[in-house]
């Protein structure tokens, strides 16, 4: 995919959410993507990505379809924990160095919205500040419950709405005007950063992004507030079909050993209305 230039210099993508925009606007930071992101965030993004991953939870031999993977950075970390890892991300130039720093693990070059895998292929999918860049988000969440396996679970972290009011002014003061001149030090192309501010603010709540999910067929929806809820992970599970609600219900344990993690999990806010 060609990378779109404007009068020779990197371009951003708008809040229109253009597919190619946006592919290409990855393209162009995707060397520095990791580095600038840990800068940016104060490195918060570290205790985010390990919230995520206990979210996700890997286990050997589960398969789990990493979206948005970007670098590979996250997909790494469920492959050491025994997974059998895909990543894909829309961004060529964010697959190809995925594949330089990650030989050993997939990378597939895929759009959210039409993702190229049979259905009920995978025990989990993950995606991490992706979906904020998807032009269809609602069509994005059902085309990954079509991909998951009944009772599989799929983990969103994403950037959200800080609770507490006062912090929410000063996230957004900084959002407005401090990310920008901090990424024109530090990153390769910084006008990509005002469209990151620009879609944050522009991004639903937690319980907005959590409705989303249950319109788009996901069940057990919840979400947990990391910085304040600078950033959520919500977490849900694509209902089971009646053959499988009946294996469970036949087990001793009435098949809650698979969900005990999440019981015992009480940091998650549930999410109770279903359309």
């Amino acid at each position: 995919m060609a990378r779109p230039e404007i009068m020779g210099r990197m371009s951003r993508a708008t809040l229109a959410k253009d597919p190619r925009e946006v592919a290409g606007m990855f393209d162009a930071v995707a060397r520095r993507y990791d580095l600038t992101n840990s800068i940016m965030s104060l490195w918060q993004v570290r205790v985010w990505r390990a919230a995520t991953r206990a979210a996700v939870a890997a286990r050997p031999g589960a398969r789990v379809l990493d979206l948005a993977a970007g670098t590979g950075t996250s997909s790494a970390d469920y492959a050491a924990d025994g997974a059998d890892v895909v990543a894909c991300d829309f961004s060529t130039g964010m697959v190809a160095e995925g594949r330089r720093r990650h030989p050993g693990i997939a990378f597939i070059a895929g759009d959210a919205t039409a993702l190229p895998f049979a259905d009920e292929s995978f025990d989990a999918v993950t995606i991490s500040y992706g979906l904020r860049n998807v032009q269809d988000a609602g069509g994005a969440l059902r085309e990954m419950a079509r991909v998951t396996r009944p009772g599989g679970r799929l983990v969103i972290a994403e950037f959200s709405t800080p609770v507490w009011r006062p912090f929410r002014s000063a996230y957004r003061f900084y959002l407005d005007t401090a990310l920008s001149t901090a990424a024109r030090l530090v990153s390769s192309n910084a006008e990509a950063y005002d469209y990151l501010a620009e879609s944050i603010l522009a991004w639903p709540d937690q319980k907005e992004l959590a409705a989303l999910m249950q319109q788009a067929g996901w069940r057990g929806v919840g979400y947990k507030n990391l910085s304040g809820g600078i950033v959520a992970v919500h977490r849900a599970t694509r209902p089971a079909d009646s053959a499988e609600r009946e294996t469970r219900s036949a087990r001793p344990d009435g098949g809650a050993r698979g969900r005990a993690g999440e019981r015992r999990d009480r940091s998650y806010s549930v999410s109770r209305s279903v359309p």
